[in-house]
C-alpha cells in the first residue's frame, strides 16, 4: 500500500511539474511597434480621426468589446503573443498603473516611417517617436524592475520584437497626390530606399539591446478595398500599387540582411507575408474564404473607408478576407501569425519558435 502511494505521489509530482512547464511562456516580454496592424488602442487616447474604440470593432474580441483594435478580433501580435504563452502587449499610452513586464505594444494607426506621414488624419505616433517611448522605456522604466544589471541585460535579448511598418508611407503619403507631394519628387525605387533607409538608422539606433526582431513586409496595397472600388483595374487588384511595395519589400530584405550581419548577436526575421496575402484574394477558397474583396463591417464611402458606428457587421467575418476599406479581418491574421510561428516558408530565415530557442 505504501508502495502505491508513493508511485501515485511521484505521478502527480511529474504530472504537476508538466503542467508548471507548460505555463512557462517561450519568451520573457513580446514588444510590438508598426501602425494600425498592429495598434491595440493607442490612438483612443490621440487627437485622430483614425480611431477603433467603437462596435463593430471588436466585435469578435472577448465578448465583442472594442480596444482600438482595427478589425474584428485579434491581430497578429496579439496571436504571436498568445502562441509564446505571454498575455497581449498592453497600449503604452494607455497604460494605468504598474508597468508590464511582459511587454508592451506603441504601434499606432495612420503613421508611419517618416514622420510627416498620416498627419492630415491626426496625430499619431511615427515609427521614430515608438522607439524614442521604447528608449524611455528602456532607460528610466524597466530597470527599476531589475536588481541586477545582466539579468535586464538579459531579458532584453531574449524579449520578442514585432514590427509592422511603412504601408502608411504608400497609402497615407505617396499614394494621396493632392496632400502630399512625393510622388512627384520621387520615384517608386528612390522613395522605397527613403523609408528603408530611414528605418535602418532607427533600428540600429534604438534596438542595439534588441536581439530577436521580426519585421513584417508591406502587403499586397493595391488589393485593398479603399483604392480597388475607386480605381480601374484588371482582375481583383490595382497591380501598379502592388509593385509599390514589391518594390519596398525587395529592399527591406536586403536591409535586414546587413542588419543580421553587422548587429553582433542580433537576429532580424523577415515577415514575408506579402505573397500569403495576395495569395488569398487570388485563391481564397484555399484559405476558406467566400469573400476577398468587400469589407465585412458597413463602412462610411460605399466600403472604401473606415467602419460606421454602431452598425451590425456581416456575421461570417471569418469567411471575409477585409474588415473595413483597409484592414484585414482575424481569419488572415491567424493564418500569418500562425505561419510565422511555427512554419517553414513566411517568417525567414527561421520561424518564432526557432528564434525563441536560440
Amino acid at each position: 500500500m505504501e508502495k502505491f502511494n508513493f508511485v501515485a505521489m511521484i505521478i502527480v509530482l511529474l504530472m504537476y511539474v508538466e503542467s508548471v512547464k507548460s505555463e512557462i511562456p517561450l519568451a520573457p516580454a513580446l514588444y510590438v511597434f508598426g501602425d494600425s496592424i498592429f495598434d491595440s488602442g493607442n490612438n483612443n487616447v490621440l487627437p485622430t480621426l483614425a480611431k477603433a474604440d467603437f462596435k463593430p470593432y471588436g466585435s469578435n474580441f472577448d465578448g465583442g468589446r472594442a480596444t482600438g483594435r482595427f478589425t474584428n478580433g485579434k491581430t497578429v501580435a496579439d496571436f504571436i503573443a498568445e502562441f509564446l504563452g505571454l498575455p497581449f502587449s498592453p497600449p503604452y499610452l494607455s497604460l494605468r498603473g504598474s508597468l508590464k513586464l511582459t511587454g508592451l505594444n506603441y504601434a499606432s494607426g495612420s503613421c508611419g516611417i517618416l514622420p510627416y506621414t498620416g498627419n492630415f488624419i491626426g496625430k499619431c505616433l511615427h515609427f521614430s517617436e515608438q522607439v524614442d517611448l521604447f528608449e524611455r522605456t528602456v532607460e528610466r522604466e524597466l530597470p527599476r524592475k531589475f536588481d541586477d544589471p545582466e539579468e535586464f541585460s538579459s531579458y532584453l535579448s531574449r524579449s520578442i520584437f514585432v514590427v509592422s511598418t511603412g504601408s502608411n508611407d504608400y497609402v497615407n503619403n505617396y499614394l494621396q497626390p493632392n496632400i502630399y507631394g512625393t510622388s512627384k519628387r520621387y520615384t517608386p525605387d528612390s522613395f522605397a530606399k527613403l523609408l528603408v533607409d530611414a528605418l535602418s538608422q532607427q533600428l540600429q539606433a534604438s534596438f542595439s539591446r534588441a536581439r530577436k526582431i521580426i519585421m513584417f513586409e508591406i502587403g499586397p496595397i493595391g488589393c485593398i478595398p479603399s483604392f480597388t472600388k475607386k480605381l480601374r483595374h484588371n482582375g481583383r487588384c490595382n497591380e501598379e500599387y502592388n509593385a509599390l511595395a514589391v518594390i519596398f519589400n525587395n529592399q527591406l530584405s536586403e536591409m535586414l540582411k546587413n542588419l543580421t550581419s553587422t548587429l553582433q548577436g542580433s537576429v532580424f526575421i523577415l515577415g514575408h507575408g506579402h505573397w500569403l496575402g495576395y495569395d488569398a484574394i487570388i485563391n481564397p477558397s484555399t484559405y476558406g474564404l467566400m469573400d476577398p474583396t468587400s469589407p465585412c463591417c458597413i463602412t462610411w464611402g460605399n466600403g472604401t473607408s473606415a467602419c460606421i458606428p454602431e452598425l451590425v457587421p456581416c456575421r461570417d467575418a471569418d469567411k471575409h478576407y477585409f474588415w473595413d476599406g483597409y484592414h484585414l479581418t482575424e481569419t488572415i491574421y491567424r493564418v500569418i501569425a500562425t505561419k510565422c510561428f511555427n512554419g517553414t516558408s513566411l517568417c525567414i530565415p527561421k520561424n518564432i519558435k526557432e528564434l525563441v530557442e536560440d
